[in-house]
C-alpha cells in the first residue's frame, strides 16, 4: 500500500500511540481496542515501508523512521485543526471547539464555570481533561489543548500566564482535633504531627512545603496521595492534617467533618491561573472562555 493510502484514521491513532507510548492508554483515548489499534499501526508501517515502534520487554518506542513520521504526523493533525479552527472563526463565536485542560483540585468550580460559559454559547463544542499537575505539564508541552487551569505557572516552560481567582492555601484537620479549638498557631508547633500530603510534584504540595520551610518546619509525611478526595477522608478519620485549597472544602466544612486551623502566616495567598504556550494563536472560542474567566465576577463564584 503506497503511503498516499495512509488514512487520516490511521495518522490518529498512531499519533496516540506515540503520545502515550502505550497501545492500551491509545485505546481507552480512543474508546478502540489494542488489538484494533495494531493492525492500523501495522498498516500505517506497511504503507511507509518501515517499522515505526520497536518493543524492548514491555516497553515500546519509536523507531528513527517512527520519528520522522510522527513529527509529519503532528504537522498533518495541527494543520486540519487549524483549518477547522480558521472556517469556525468565519462562522462567528458561536461555532467552534474549546479543549481544556484543568487541575483535578479545580473541579470545585472549573466544571460549573464550564457549564455557564456553554450556555451562553451552546454552539462550541467542549472537552476537558482533569489531572494532576505532572499530566497537564506533559499536554502543555505538547500543546495538546486550547487553554490550562494551573495553580502555579511552570517556571521552566514559555508560556503565557493570567491569574483569574484566588487560591487560598490552609491547614486543616479534624473537627474534633485539640489544634482546632486554638488561635495563632505558630507554624513551630506542627514539626512533629503528621500530615497527609499530595503526591511529590503537587503545586499545593510545593507551595505548603516551601512554606514551612521557612519557618524551620519539615512536614512529616504519614502518607502521600494524589486524590483531594483521599486526603480529605484520611483526615476525618484523624490520621493527620493536610494542606488543601480552601476551594475544595466547602462540603466538608458546612458538615463540621474538618476544620482550618489558625495558623500564623496562613492562609498562604496563591491564585489560579489560565496559561497556554507562547505564540498560540488562541481560537475565538479560546480567547472567549480566557476572557470570561478573567471577568472580575468570577472570583465571587469560586
Amino acid at each position: 500500500m503506497p503511503i498516499h493510502h495512509a488514512t487520516l484514521h490511521q495518522l490518529k491513532i498512531f499519533d496516540a500511540v506515540a503520545r502515550h507510548m502505550s497501545f492500551v492508554r491509545a485505546a481507552e483515548e480512543l474508546y478502540l481496542t489494542p488489538p484494533a489499534l495494531s493492525i492500523q499501526v501495522k498498516q500505517l508501517a506497511e504503507a511507509i515501508g518501515q517499522p515505526l515502534f520497536e518493543q524492548i520487554g514491555k516497553k515500546i518506542s519509536l523507531t528513527a523512521a517512527g520519528e520522522v513520521s510522527w513529527a509529519t504526523c503532528r504537522d498533518v493533525l495541527n494543520r486540519l485543526e487549524q483549518l477547522t479552527h480558521e472556517l469556525a472563526a468565519l462562522q462567528g463565536l458561536e461555532k467552534g471547539s474549546l479543549k481544556l485542560a484543568t487541575l483535578s483540585t479545580a473541579k470545585y468550580f472549573i466544571p460549573r464555570l464550564l457549564g455557564e460559559f456553554c450556555m451562553k454559547h451552546p454552539g462550541i463544542d467542549t472537552t476537558l481533561f482533569m489531572g494532576n499537575r505532572e499530566a497537564l505539564l506533559e499536554r502543555l508541552a505538547r500543546n495538546q489543548d486550547d487553554l490550562y487551569i494551573l495553580g502555579q505557572p511552570p517556571e521552566h516552560m514559555n508560556v503565557v500566564t493570567e491569574p483569574f481567582a484566588d487560591n487560598l492555601l490552609v491547614v486543616v484537620a479534624r473537627s474534633s482535633h485539640p489544634l482546632a479549638r486554638e488561635k495563632d498557631i505558630a507554624p513551630s508547633r506542627l514539626r512533629d504531627i503528621p500530615f497527609i500530603l499530595r503526591e511529590a510534584g503537587s503545586g499545593t504540595r510545593l507551595a505548603a512545603e516551601k512554606f514551612f520551610e521557612q519557618h524551620g518546619v519539615v512536614l512529616k509525611a504519614r502518607m502521600e496521595l494524589g486524590s483531594n478526595e483521599a486526603v480529605k477522608q484520611l483526615v476525618v478519620g484523624g490520621l493527620g492534617l493536610a494542606v488543601l485549597s480552601a476551594s475544595t472544602l466547602h462540603a466538608e466544612l458546612t458538615s463540621g467533618e474538618l476544620a482550618i486551623l489558625d495558623i500564623r502566616g496562613l492562609p498562604l495567598k496563591r491564585k489560579w491561573h489560565v496559561v497556554y504556550p507562547a505564540g498560540k494563536q488562541l481560537t475565538p472560542a479560546g480567547r472567549a472562555f480566557m476572557e470570561y474567566l478573567l471577568a472580575p465576577v468570577i472570583s465571587e463564584k469560586i
